[in-house]
């Protein structure tokens, strides 16, 4: 019998389009996610710290390894593929899809600028010892795009010796590897090219040096434990260098972790919308002018139900769009301006259906929703901190840009 994922809300969501490998690997990881992973997840968040239990989950799943390519011994999968366990995965937990949305795309990204070598290395990691990567790329300048402060210098066995700080460490807490982004004053080149000295290390955690500061308080997802890692000459292993010189993030990866954004987005928001919807039908009390014995029956309730899910389904769409539009760039099929603008119209639309369904659950439910025991608030703090990465706004005035005047987005951090 094929395996088929289950509904995201009754028959509101078009099919997810998958392959049938792709599917069963799927819907193997949503239950595993319903039953071991959402179960932990408010603990998770009033705890705020890495979810080490439900990545135990994760790990033992076997699911790491769709990001690597068959050739290397993994699944394969396509960004479809990808998306769409972000999303189920955030049904359960927000955090525990961020964590897991790092490692996917840190993965896909260091194979296309790694040494051969490090490649089987890698595979080998994540396949026998279900390794898991964290990154550490932010630091705390005055503006997200000044020159980076954390060094690399280099050792005569290759290796270097990594010295700085970084701030919104996602995933790597406890991660196996930190995918630790430094620079290489020394680096031939960086005269003429300053990315040039751009170096890539990956570190264990419990590498002498390395301190994990446990101090990530925000709002919302709260158990990616994202805070602040210092490195303190810290010595890394040759055979772990992440990048030849010269090379750098592939054009597409900005756009890469956009689309992941959405999908946490509204898989959290499809999360709000169950538990509301579970919470009408048998403790909402309706309004009387509805005449109406269950709230349920409600028709304006029913209105603005269908008006949420409307626009999450469409959300859905422009996500799973923007992931087939990733893989066929991979392949050259399209241009990077033909994959950006759709990008960005997912991310607008993801940010604002989101948000809008986590907080209207409230409307649907009535105040005796509103209980701190009832956890609702969690939703909406979830997604309110993803929704700042990479500001709405600026998606927005880019799409206006392209289509006034032409322009087509350059490849940078956020663009």
């Amino acid at each position: 019998m094929t395996a088929k994922l289950p509904p995201l809300l009754g028959a509101a969501f078009p099919p997810a389009g998958l392959s049938s490998e792709e599917t069963e690997a799927l819907s193997t990881l949503s239950n595993i996610a319903e039953t071991e992973i959402a179960p932990l997840a408010a603990e998770n968040d009033r705890i705020g710290r890495y979810p080490t239990q439900s990545m135990a989950v994760l790990k033992r799943s076997g699911f790491l390894k769709s990001v690597l390519p068959k050739e290397l011994g993994g699944l394969g999968f396509s960004h479809r593929a990808s998306m769409e366990a972000q999303l189920r995965l955030a049904l359960a937990d927000s955090s525990v899809a961020q964590l897991y949305k790092v490692h996917d795309e840190i993965i896909r990204e260091i194979l296309t600028y790694c040494p051969p070598a490090l490649k089987p290395r890698l595979a080998r990691a994540i396949i026998d010892d279900s390794a898991i990567i964290g990154l550490a790329v932010a630091e705390s300048g005055r503006k997200v795009d000044d020159p980076m402060t954390t060094t690399a210098m280099p050792r005569p066995d290759g290796g270097f010796t990594v010295t700085g700080k970084k701030i919104y460490t996602t995933a790597a807490a406890e991660a196996d590897y930190i995918a630790t982004w430094a620079y290489n004053p020394e680096a031939p080149g960086i005269a003429e090219n300053p990315l040039a000295g751009m170096q890539l290390n990956l570190i264990p955690p419990t590498t002498p040096g390395v301190a994990i500061h446990r101090d990530w308080d925000p709002i919302g997802q709260r158990a990616t434990d994202s805070g602040t890692i210092t490195f303190d000459n810290v010595k890394t292993d040759p055979d772990w260098n992440a990048t030849i010189p010269g090379q750098f993030s592939p054009p597409h990866a900005s756009l890469r972790y956009q689309v992941g954004f959405c999908a946490i987005m509204i898989g959290s928001a499809v999360a709000a919308l169950r538990e509301a919807a579970g919470f009408v039908a048998t403790k909402s009390r309706p309004w009387p002018s509805a005449g109406v014995d269950n709230a349920a029956d409600d028709l304006l309730t029913r209105s603005k139900t269908g008006d949420l899910v409307a626009d999450l389904v469409a959300a859905y769409t422009l996500m799973q769009n923007a992931a087939d539009l990733l893989d066929a760039y991979e392949r050259g099929e399209i241009d990077r301006t033909e994959l950006a603008i759709p990008v960005y119209a997912a991310k607008v639309t993801a940010h604002k259906a989101s948000l809008a369904a986590a907080s209207e659950i409230y409307t649907l439910m009535g105040t005796r929703s509103v209980a701190r025991s009832n956890g609702f608030d969690r939703h909406w703090r979830n997604i309110r901190v993803l929704s700042l990465h990479d500001p709405v706004a600026w998606k927005q005035a880019e799409i206006g840009r392209h289509v006034l005047t032409g322009w087509q987005p350059e490849p940078g951090l956020y663009q």
